[in-house]
């Protein structure tokens, strides 16, 4: 006789124990943008480089970091890496070397002559690039990679600009830049040098050029009034620096004055005593903590023997006396005089006051407006002037060679879709991965790797490079530092940690996804996730 009623359980069927109509949140992955990348101004993708770095695949990492940036050896030396600055790591112990880690990838690439992705498909446009430093260089690697004709112009012999001329050998070996202007070179582009720009309205039309980037940098001198028996001794530090470039460094003496507080006239002392000054004085009107000179190349000048007078301004410099008058700071930070000379015996005085660019070839283009100096763009980087795209040291920003190379990527996009006809591309915003979203503990202490340095006592004589490159084994380590932030790297943590087994693995590089019809919504797995790469969202009913 049959029961009045049956109950039927699938035992050999996991789905008999669902437990998803329970949640009240759910869990999803999310891939939030970590700090080092939003930090970059070159805008390369950091954490995805460094992500195959970790695991030895160099080859791919340097490919994947020229996507955005074609000058990773020379950036390895010369960025201030506001990424590491911003690097989530730092709050645990320090900072990832990502800047060591870039360079060691560029110099292996330079060894093994690993070329840069080649050319696009011939677009038929053609597009006149004005200066060949990190702006021009970075717009001239996009625009072809995009297929666009690009013809180069500057009125420098070498290519390179301020990369060359305003960056000395010590920290930017010339064959380390050779190199890396040569693979963009070879990509198929023509170069026009000792050719000064003096019309851009007439080089566009004679030219035929469908666009134009101008990348011109800043390299004319400030100068001040100071009163000076001698002019011969005085000389501007750009001057100064583009003529050691040249190989025709001028005679300063021993005695050497440096007036100005960025990192030109650190550069301008440094290679002061390199020329053979015993005394190379950085003379300045602010004090340290408000010096806009970056940290780690002031304590490199401070090792080598150059010296600091601080809170001071050159008021004359007669015979080989300069006079000095003392500073203070008033309550808002700006140096006022207070009438208390000193007298400082130098040979020679050296003028670091900021750098402006010649923008005299726009006089015939008036759509193009300039004010303050610079020229006045929109957000696609394009002047009043139709076709007409300007950045680097030319527009509104801050003068560094990494801000320079993310400009020339953002123009040549915004170039492309304007020759195409198209709206420019605007990038998704995500959310930044914060450190307050990690799982710290999951990480080992790990001390940061050092890059090796020249002993002090032969930077004083010579030009040899003074900060040296990582070994494998200690880029290998760095990159590992990673903390991935905000992204999943496949740790199998919410794997092995979920309670209901709701969490599917899809494979190598492929990720996870959740079973819903199993997990519960209990947030365990976003809770135990080292990277914050899982957050909980209201379940929608």
């Amino acid at each position: 006789m049959d029961p009045p009623f049956a109950i039927t359980l699938d035992v050999g069927s996991s789905r008999a124990n669902r437990t998803g109509s329970w949640r009240v949140n759910r869990p999803r992955y999310v891939d939030r943008l970590p700090p080092c990348n939003n930090a970059c101004p070159a805008g390369e993708d950091i954490q995805g480089w460094l992500y195959r770095a970790e695991s030895g695949d160099y080859q791919t990492a340097w490919r994947r970091l020229v996507e955005d940036n074609p000058f990773p050896a020379v950036m390895g030396r010369i960025c201030y890496h506001p990424c590491e600055a911003a690097c989530n790591r730092a709050q645990l112990d320090e900072a990832v070397g990502i800047n060591s880690v870039e360079r060691f990838l560029g110099d292996l690439a330079i060894e093994r002559a690993w070329p840069l992705p080649p050319a696009g498909a011939d677009t038929g446009k053609r597009v006149l690039v004005v200066g060949a430093g990190p702006a021009g260089l970075s717009a001239t690697y996009h625009l072809r990679r995009l297929g666009h004709h690009v013809c180069m112009v500057d009125s420098a012999s070498m290519l390179g600009g301020m990369m060359r001329y305003g960056i000395p050998a010590y920290r930017l070996p010339r064959a380390v830049l050779d190199a890396e202007v040569a693979r963009i070179i070879a990509l198929g582009v023509d170069v026009n040098l000792n050719h000064a720009v003096r019309d851009i309205e007439y080089e566009r039309r004679e030219g035929g050029f469908d666009a134009v980037f101008l990348g011109v940098g800043a390299q004319l001198a400030r100068r001040t009034d100071i009163p000076a028996g001698d002019s011969s001794k005085v000389i501007d530090a750009i001057s100064l620096l583009h003529r050691v470039a040249d190989d025709d460094p001028p005679m300063l003496g021993r005695r050497v004055v440096v007036y100005g507080g960025g990192d030109t006239a650190v550069d301008a002392a440094r290679t002061a005593r390199r020329l053979g000054a015993t005394d190379s004085v950085i003379v300045y009107r602010r004090n340290r903590d408000r010096m806009p000179a970056h940290g780690d190349e002031l304590e490199e000048a401070l090792g080598e023997g150059v010296t600091m007078r601080w809170l001071s301004t050159v008021s004359g410099f007669e015979g080989d006396r300069l006079v000095l008058e003392k500073m203070r700071l008033n309550e808002s930070g700006f140096p006022e005089p207070t009438g208390e000379t000193e007298s400082l015996d130098a040979d020679s005085l050296v003028l670091a006051l900021g750098q402006d660019t010649d923008l005299s070839l726009l006089d015939q283009a008036p759509d193009v407006h300039v004010e303050d100096g610079v020229v006045e763009i929109r957000s696609t980087m394009m002047t009043g002037e139709r076709g007409v795209f300007a950045g680097g040291d030319s527009v509104r920003s801050e003068r560094t060679a990494t801000v320079a190379i993310g400009h020339g990527k953002r123009a040549a996009q915004n170039i492309d879709a304007f020759l195409s006809d198209v709206e420019p591309h605007e990038p998704v915003q995500r959310e930044l991965a914060t450190f307050d979203s990690l799982n710290t503990w999951y990480y080992a202490d790990a001390p940061r790797t050092r890059r090796p340095e020249l002993e002090r006592a032969r930077r004083q004589s010579t030009f040899e490079e003074v900060v040296g490159s990582l070994t494998e084994e200690n880029a290998l380590f760095e990159a590992r530092r990673c903390l991935s932030c905000g992204n999943c790297f496949e740790c199998d943590n919410c794997f092995g940690v979920c309670p209901d087994n709701a969490v599917i693995k899809l494979g190598p590089s492929q990720g996870y996804e959740f079973d819903f019809d199993f997990c519960k919504g209990c947030g365990i797995c976003a809770r135990e996730c080292p990277c914050g790469a899982i957050e909980m969202v209201p379940e929608q009913i």
